[in-house]
């Protein structure tokens, strides 16, 4: 999901050519990509190689020839059995394009679950008001990928500081004007905070 988020694959392959090592720590996104919306479920089990999804997101980074150790967190003492036999098994170049093919479905499938089309451009930035605009955008959407609310509401309490968050939003439309992609600003903070605060 993070290919094009912090350093992403240009800073996985920019550390490669650099020769150093990168650990891809949280790659199943704190258990997210171990259980995804019933839609990504079921296309996965369409593909012909049958995999679970934790072994699909781990087998997909393993597959990348820059990765040099992936550190996964565990909760039973099933999932580490589970993870050293994926590990075992796993090597460079051993997904195909249809595997390859399957990772982008899935991607893209995520992708359009997101609701606010906001790229974090943060030209409707700085708010006069003070709200982080495209953080709440992003938590907003974190909801919808993932299904999974609670944690959205967690992480609009801890990391939007008071003032930044969307219940704050006046409505005075200067972001708008700004937006490249023409988002409804004032209409969508209300949403934002009604599911979240």
């Amino acid at each position: 999901m993070d290919v094009e988020s912090q350093a992403g694959t240009r800073g996985l392959k920019l550390a490669a050519d650099k020769g150093l090592a990168v650990v891809v720590m949280e790659p199943l996104m704190g258990g997210r990509l171990a259980d995804p919306p019933k839609d990504i479920q079921e296309a996965m089990k369409e593909c012909v190689v049958e995999r679970s999804p934790a072994e699909w997101a781990l087998e997909w980074l393993w597959d990348q020839p820059e990765v040099s150790v992936v550190l996964s967190g565990m909760s039973t003492m099933e999932q580490v059995e589970e993870n050293l036999e994926f590990a075992g098994r796993s090597r460079v170049g051993s997904f195909g394009e249809r595997e390859q093919a399957l990772i982008r479905l899935a991607r893209e499938m995520y992708q359009a679950r997101a609701v606010i089309g906001c790229s974090r451009c943060g030209y409707c930035m700085p708010c006069p008001n003070g709200l982080d605009i495209p953080g709440n955008f992003e938590i907003f959407n974190y909801a919808h990928l993932y299904d999974d609310v609670a944690t959205a509401k967690f992480k609009y309490k801890v990391f939007l500081q008071d003032g930044q968050r969307a219940g704050e939003c006046i409505a005075c439309g200067l972001c708008e004007e700004q937006c490249p992609q023409g988002i409804a600003i004032s209409e969508w903070m209300p949403k934002v905070e009604a599911l979240l605060g």
